[in-house]
């Protein structure tokens, strides 16, 4: 792809993906602009870095559509002096956009080879301020030293979101996941008011890739 139509391929990718979802903050916007989304995909699919789609970035895992992480991060209201944990570095764009609106970012993936992959496309990408972890987030404790955390980030979706994560939040904190089963997903939002107390907004639907590990709903049958 050459420059000038990766310019484009962006600037339509903001203009006609992302605004429409509801995605208008200025800081957001030039955030997505300047982190450059082509360079944490696959090069067997980069003609489709801006596509509206979730994208393969092997191991059979998957990057979220672009507007799905925009409204994340917007919803998200970060600030520059947050630390953030994410869970499920992927293909490690998300962890970059993080990067570009915090202060430092932890972000754990479970399989070896995506975050080894993710490490040096944040790296070569000039992210100096995401560390990646192998680590598997839906253990308890596991790979969050430095916690608690101001913003804590699902990249992907669960069943229900667990009290140890929430347990991990400072009091003003913010949690996002996707949560919910197919086709129904909603986009959960939770704030920590104070030790006990938690707040849950869920603004939007979408649905997204299982994230590894975390426990699924019980089924009933008749």
């Amino acid at each position: 792809m050459q420059i000038t139509d990766t310019r484009t391929a962006r600037f339509n990718m903001i203009e006609q993906q992302i605004r429409p979802w509801n995605v208008l903050e200025g800081d957001i916007l030039d955030a997505l602009s300047v982190v450059r989304r082509e360079d944490f995909v696959p090069e067997a699919h980069r003609a489709l870095a801006f596509a509206d789609m979730e994208l393969p970035i092997g191991c059979g895992e998957h990057m979220l559509a672009p507007r799905v992480e925009a409204r994340i991060l917007q919803d998200l209201h970060i600030e520059p002096t947050d630390s953030v944990l994410e869970i499920g570095t992927g293909s490690g764009y998300m962890a970059a956009l993080l990067g570009h609106r915090a202060h430092h970012v932890i972000s754990l993936e479970i399989v070896p080879a995506l975050a080894d992959a993710a490490h040096h496309r944040l790296r070569e990408a000039g992210v100096r301020n995401v560390e990646v972890r192998i680590a598997d987030g839906a253990a308890p404790g596991e790979g969050v030293e430095g916690g608690p955390f101001d913003v804590i980030v699902l990249s992907g979706s669960v069943a229900q979101i667990p009290t140890a994560l929430l347990q991990q939040l400072r009091v003003g904190g913010r949690l996002a996941a996707i949560v919910g089963d197919l086709p129904v997903m909603r986009a959960t939002f939770v704030r920590r008011n104070s030790g006990k107390d938690f707040t849950t907004t869920q603004p939007w639907d979408t649905v997204a890739p299982r994230l590894h590990g975390f426990a699924e709903l019980p089924r009933f049958h008749f």
